[in-house]
């Protein structure tokens, strides 16, 4: 087997390197329209991922605030479970992803605006502004 070695550039190396970074996705306010498992199942995925409350409306009409941390797909929506906390029962909940009619991302994302960049930006800010001490400098090791 005869093989030829591409010859990498150094911006080709760097090119592959580097990933464009993660957008987050602001969910506050969103309802996704649920037309079928699919749509359930990716907003419940989102869900998963959100670090707020949802507000779930269930197929009786009720609904019900939760913080939901984990899922459990099975064959169907009814053989499929999600694990949520709600501040209307204490403990750990389970809910059968077939009961959910809607759902809305209606808490605060507490993760929201808390990107590296942006602590950075407001400790500069701060330091300018002289109402946080600046760290020690570094000790110079021998």
């Amino acid at each position: 087997m005869n093989r030829e070695t591409k010859k990498w550039t150094k911006a080709e190396v760097e090119a592959l390197e580097v990933a464009p970074p993660n957008e987050h996705q602001r969910l506050e306010g969103w309802s996704p329209e649920l037309k079928n498992p699919d749509d359930l199942r990716r907003a419940l995925e989102a869900a998963v991922d959100y670090r707020g409350d949802v507000t779930l409306t269930l197929h009786d009409g009720s609904s019900l605030a939760a913080y939901v941390f984990d899922l459990h797909p099975g064959a169907d929506p009814a053989h499929s479970t999600l694990g949520y906390f709600s501040p209307d029962f204490p403990g750990r909940r389970t809910l059968a992803w077939d009961r959910i009619r809607g759902i809305v991302f209606s808490g605060r994302d507490c993760a929201a605006g808390r990107q590296w960049e942006d602590w950075r930006r407001r400790k500069a800010e701060a330091l300018a502004q002289g109402t946080v001490a600046a760290p020690p400098a570094p000790e110079v090791l021998d």
